[in-house]
């Protein structure tokens, strides 16, 4: 697509799913020209940091040259490339068709999938309560200043709007996003987390900062660890540390990693086991459950068995206590 095409409208999507856009194209002349979408906050590249929180996309298209992500994706460029975020964006609505689409940028290392039900939930209520619907869904920055790059928009909107800027200023290229804005009957949401977005080496320090904090750090190293093995579930960690606290303490140090470790692979198994009918976790009594549900079955027979253990080598220490005189020292 040339800047002087306007973008062409998709087929009718599904009104239940959506499409996610992820502008990850820009010259970062604030980081002195530093790869952005590929720098690392919580080990993980704030690309990757975004794509997950837009998982359950239908389609997920990143405009920008194409690059390992953790996540499989769409890839797009806008003509010429550098062309800014209007062309960007309608370079990459090419590739969508639901009629919902999350439009993203690839700095935003507090974005999460509770932000993105969020902007989409309040996108499908304004639509039913305004009068002709909203248009989009933008989230708001501590400022009050709105960040377009994190919002949930109606396609067809879009569409119509990229066209006529397209042919009022004779292409997209160079046009700022506010003329976007400006244009569009829009909701406004607040979330200063986040909407933080990364421009500067100080952005940077002050996320990377932040994750470590102790309210943090945990959540934030699952969700690295889960993205880095490939993997997408949501695990009851509370569960998982009571384990390998009851392993610890019952059997010997070493056994709480050994043990969790030998949980999940049990759980894995289960679920390849069962096949398309889900997992079954054996002496289960047939019970077939997600995989969430097989780590929570199999942490509780591991816990039970490290409880048992315990209670066996207290009773030993009992019998080899040594045995007091019930006399009266005759000293």
């Amino acid at each position: 697509m040339t800047e002087n095409q306007p973008p062409t409208s998709p087929a009718a999507g599904d009104a239940d799913g959506y499409d996610a856009v992820v502008l990850a194209g820009g010259a970062a002349r604030r980081l002195g020209g530093a790869d952005k979408p590929g720098v690392r906050v919580g080990g993980r590249a704030l690309l990757d940091r975004v794509l997950a929180a837009c998982a359950d996309a239908r389609t997920t298209v990143v405009v920008a040259d194409p690059r390992p992500t953790a996540r499989p994706v769409t890839w797009a460029r806008e003509d010429p490339p550098g062309g800014g975020p209007l062309a960007a964006l309608a370079a990459g609505l090419q590739h969508t068709a639901a009629d919902r689409v999350l439009v993203l940028s690839a700095d935003l290392p507090f974005l999460d999938g509770r932000t993105v039900d969020r902007l989409l939930s309040t996108l499908d209520t304004a639509g039913e309560k305004d009068e002709g619907g909203a248009d989009g869904v933008v989230l708001t920055d501590p400022t009050g200043r709105d960040q377009p790059l994190v919002a949930a928009y109606r396609a067809p909107h879009l569409h119509r709007t990229l066209a006529s800027l397209g042919t009022e200023h004779g292409g997209l290229t160079g046009l700022p996003l506010r003329l976007l804005t400006a244009a569009l009957n829009l909701t406004r949401i607040s979330d200063p987390v986040a909407s933080f977005d990364c421009d500067t080496w100080d952005d940077i320090a002050t996320a990377r900062a932040r994750i470590r904090e102790h309210g943090h750090v945990l959540d934030e190293w699952i969700s690295a660890v889960k993205d880095e093995l490939g993997i997408d579930l949501e695990v009851d960690t509370g569960v998982l540390l009571d384990l390998a606290r009851d392993a610890a303490h019952g059997v010997a140090r070493p056994a709480a990693p050994l043990t969790t470790f030998l949980v999940g692979y049990a759980a894995a198994r289960a679920v390849y086991e069962a096949g398309p009918e889900g997992p079954s976790i054996k002496g289960g009594g047939g019970r077939r459950a997600g995989s969430s549900e097989a780590v929570a079955e199999a942490c509780r027979k591991a816990a039970a068995l490290a409880q048992r253990w315990a209670a066996e080598d207290a009773a030993d220490d009992a019998k080899s206590a040594p045995a007091t005189d019930p006399r009266p020292d005759a000293g």
